[in-house]
């Protein structure tokens, strides 16, 4: 199993459509730890961490999201290892 980190930045109507709390329900049921956080600019900032098929589960989640987003853009990249103990609403 190997662990990894990614960083997305989901662009669309993503904010105010229950968006970080579909991902963090998701993201406990794959095993992935990490966050999820509102930005200032209408994005969601998304950490997550843990064995990589979870990881690239999420992720390909991410680009549709709960049924109310309307996700236009998907920025993702890897980020060194973090052990975060939960996937956290920011």
């Amino acid at each position: 199993m190997t662990k990894i980190c990614k960083k997305a930045w989901v662009t669309g109507r993503v904010q105010g459509v229950w968006f970080r709390g579909s991902t963090q329900l998701k993201a406990v049921q794959l095993g992935v730890s990490g966050y999820a956080y509102n930005l200032p600019d209408g994005r969601v900032e998304v950490v997550m961490c843990g064995d990589s098929q979870a990881v690239n589960t999420l992720e390909a989640w991410l680009s549709k999201g709960p049924p109310m987003a309307d996700v236009q853009h998907i920025e993702v990249s890897e980020i060194p290892w973090e052990d975060y103990h939960e996937f956290g609403v920011r």
